[in-house]
Order: structure tokens, then C-alpha cells, then sequence
């Protein structure tokens, strides 16, 4: 291992300091060079390329966890610990996360649901627990709004609408949007924050209409409504924060591709054993 790292990583430097520093003698290093690269060696490059083609690939937002996940998918049979290590001494990470504001109104006189989900974020089958919230993006045109609906079985997106004002509008075509890709019946639980946008009227009605239950997390606690929270997160940190929006036709766009191709179709979950949420839907529905 020595004698590799010497000579990857030694060319600015003169043998006889490097032998010094590692405790070994030029007259092995050079011994070493004679024989060549050893097949762990050669075998460690092979996999940091096609680490490498995965980050790339990925929209270098995968980790030591999803990239493993992805070797196996392709047959190639390596460690976690062995790709974290790789990825670690050659400067393949993920971005760190950034905070973001909450956009909740919660200081309004209409009427609060029970939270029927209690941090109890399981369901056995779709359509049973939808979670909601909203968050936003800035753009060379002003900021705009993002509301999405996920559906907690398998962690897809089903419902989402951009809008420049933070309004009930923004839920309300949201939430059409997911009716009428899932039709779901009478049953559903709905969970969201507390804000006017969710306790309004016109939201209530829609929901009563199609026989859905609604459900509010407690006042000013993210932890309620935990798994919408990390969506928006990984989505600051894969999107928002590494483009620069310059219209809010390109904003658009982009989300659009971050949720319908990338985050429901390739992106990998952890929770759903890496795989996607329109592969683990599917393999469930016909095994």
C-alpha cells in the first residue's frame, strides 16, 4: 500500500524523502516498479471509474451507499466500506445540505385537524398515507412556490404544481394533480402542515368530496411531518443549490426533470432497499 501511494501520488517529490517518510528503502520501491501494479491495485482504479461514471451519471448527489447499491445492480460485487474508502481518497462527495426557510402560515382562524399520523410514517400499500408540504425557489424573475404530494408506500412524488404566490391555489392544483394520476378511494389519509393553505375551505371540501381524511403535525414541528421535509432537502441540495435559475420557464423545467425522471425514476432510496419509487411500486405489484 505504501509503495502504491508513492507512486500515484509521489511525482512532485524526490524518492529518497518519500522512503524516508514511509519507512522503506529504495532499493524495494524500485523492486516494487519492476513488477508493476498489483491486481488489487489495478482492480481499486477499475472501480473508482466506474465510480466515477456513476457519480457523474447520478448528478453527483449519490453517496458511498447508493453508489454500492448501484455497483451490485450491475453485478459488480465489492464492499460498502471498500467504496466509501475509495471514494473518500479520491474526492468523490456528495454537497453538504443548506438550510432553507419555512414557508408555513399558521397564524389563521380556520379550523385544525387531528394529526392521525403521529410520526408514523408507514403504509402497507399505495394510496393510504399522502404527506404534503410546501417550499420554495429563487429565480432572476422573483421567487416561486412549490407544492408536492407524496404518497408514503413507495416514496413517489404523485402531485406537485410551481406557482409565483403562496397561496390555497397551489395545494388545490397539487392535489388535483395527484387525483387524478392515483384515483384513490375513500380511506386516504391526507397529512400537511398547519398552514392557511391546507386548513382552508375549498381544500376541506376537496378532500370531504373524495372521501379523504385529513391530518395536521402539531404547531412549528418539522418532526411531524419529517419525510416531506427530507424530500425538499435532498431536492435543495441536488437542484436548488447547485443551478442558477434564470427564468422561471428554466426553474420549471428543471423541477420537472429532478422529480419526474430523476427523483421517482432513477434516485435510489435507502428506505426502499435502493431501489426506485416506480421500480419498488411496480416489482410489488407484479413480483
Amino acid at each position: 500500500m505504501k509503495y502504491q501511494f508513492m507512486q500515484q501520488y509521489g511525482s512532485g517529490f524526490a524518492v529518497v524523502k518519500m522512503c524516508q517518510v514511509f519507512g522503506v528503502s529504495r532499493s524495494g520501491y524500485y523492486a516494487y516498479l519492476r513488477r508493476g501494479f498489483s491486481p488489487r491495485y489495478e482492480e481499486n482504479q477499475r472501480l473508482v471509474r466506474m465510480i466515477k461514471d456513476i457519480w457523474q451519471k447520478y448528478r453527483r448527489v449519490y453517496g458511498s451507499p447508493r453508489v454500492t447499491a448501484e455497483l451490485h445492480a450491475q453485478g459488480v460485487r465489492c464492499g460498502k466500506n471498500r467504496i466509501a474508502r475509495l471514494m473518500r481518497e479520491n474526492g468523490i462527495k456528495v454537497c453538504p445540505k443548506k438550510g432553507y426557510k419555512v414557508t408555513t402560515q399558521s397564524n389563521h382562524s380556520f379550523p385544525l385537524a387531528e394529526d392521525l399520523v403521529r410520526r408514523d410514517f408507514s403504509a402497507d400499500s399505495e394510496n393510504q398515507l399522502w404527506l404534503s408540504d410546501i417550499t420554495y425557489l429563487w429565480t432572476w424573475e422573483g421567487w416561486l412556490y412549490l407544492a408536492a404530494i407524496m404518497d408514503v408506500y413507495n416514496r413517489e412524488i404523485i402531485g406537485w404544481t410551481l406557482g409565483k404566490r403562496l397561496t390555497k391555489d397551489l395545494v388545490l392544483t397539487a392535489l388535483q394533480n395527484a387525483l387524478i394520476k392515483r384515483n384513490p378511494r375513500s380511506g386516504l389519509i391526507f397529512h400537511s402542515d398547519r398552514g392557511s393553505q391546507y386548513a382552508c375551505l375549498k381544500v376541506r371540501n376537496k378532500l370531504n368530496a373524495r372521501g379523504i381524511r385529513q391530518s395536521m403535525s402539531g404547531k412549528g414541528n418539522c418532526y411531524d411531518n419529517a419525510m416531506m421535509e427530507s424530500f425538499f432537502s435532498s431536492l435543495k441540495k441536488e437542484l436548488v443549490h447547485k443551478e442558477t435559475f434564470h427564468s422561471t420557464d428554466k426553474a420549471k423545467y428543471f423541477v420537472y426533470d429532478y422529480i419526474e425522471i430523476f427523483y421517482n425514476r432513477q434516485r435510489r432510496h435507502s428506505s426502499l432497499n435502493y431501489k426506485t419509487p416506480v421500480e419498488y411500486a411496480m416489482e410489488v405489484s407484479h413480483p
